[in-house]
């Protein structure tokens, strides 16, 4: 029969295990370092594993494929909750990937007799872009800060000037491969990003992660208000 099934793109896939932790059903195990569906009547084509993918390498496709057969699932189920009554991490899991909501108590403003806060801003984790999942919850009616990761350090009041009440994403194209535009074009295409605020540090190579920003925000198919910050490696913000 021709069904919605998950597709599993193992060029992208990092190994990271979540999919198979997040699948109730058993479709998914991992093998060599790799995810992979291993039997068709497994998956429910419901898709939870797609959210927990941090590198996108999972999405549906229309096939040919064995009809969901939930008495095969459930004895598969039981017969692992038997034989493995403690269960051990996915293979090559990292759990520093697993997403997660940060929650905040908002700071009272600063007055004339009190200092700006010094307590951290972030709201979510991961903030790596190679690491986000494109779905992830947290990206809903969010305020985006796309970062050089060196932006951060350079800028002594980062958290309070542009991590507070954003959703943050860094990276450094210098030393990640490939390119971001592709996963940034998702995101903003697939959620209701409200803003858009790209910080960069003066060094030419932190081009890259304005030009990927800025290609996302053309090809997203949405308008999308948007501003760049330069951060000079002195620690000043000298262009906006």
């Amino acid at each position: 029969m021709i069904r919605k099934i998950i597709k599993i793109n193992e060029s992208k896939c990092n190994g990271c295990g979540l999919c198979a932790d997040a699948c109730h059903e058993g479709a998914i195990a991992m093998i060599d370092g790799k995810a992979k569906l291993i039997r068709d009547d497994y998956c429910d084509g419901l898709g939870n594993c797609l959210p927990v993918c941090p590198t996108g390498a999972i999405s549906f496709e229309e096939r040919e494929a064995l009809a969901y057969n939930e008495e095969e699932v459930q004895k598969n189920m039981e017969n692992k909750n038997t034989t493995e009554p403690l269960k051990a991490p996915a293979a090559f899991s990292c759990p520093g990937v697993k997403t997660h909501m940060i929650k905040r108590i908002t700071p009272a403003a600063p007055t004339e007799n009190t200092s700006k806060s010094n307590a951290s801003m972030l709201r979510q984790w991961p903030v790596q872009i190679k690491l986000v999942p494109v779905n992830a919850p947290y990206f809903e009616n969010a305020n985006l800060l796309i970062a050089a990761d060196c932006a951060a350090y350079a800028y002594a009041d980062f958290h309070n000037r542009f991590i507070s009440n954003r959703i943050t994403l860094i990276g450094c194209p210098k030393l990640d491969s490939g390119d971001y535009s592709d996963k940034l074009t998702e995101i903003l295409a697939h959620n209701n990003i409200k803003s858009v605020t790209i910080v960069r540090m003066e060094v030419p190579c932190c081009g890259g992660i304005e030009a990927a920003a800025k290609t996302a925000l053309q090809n997203c198919g949405k308008l999308i208000p948007w501003s760049v910050f330069t951060v000079s490696i002195n620690g000043e913000i000298i262009d906006q």
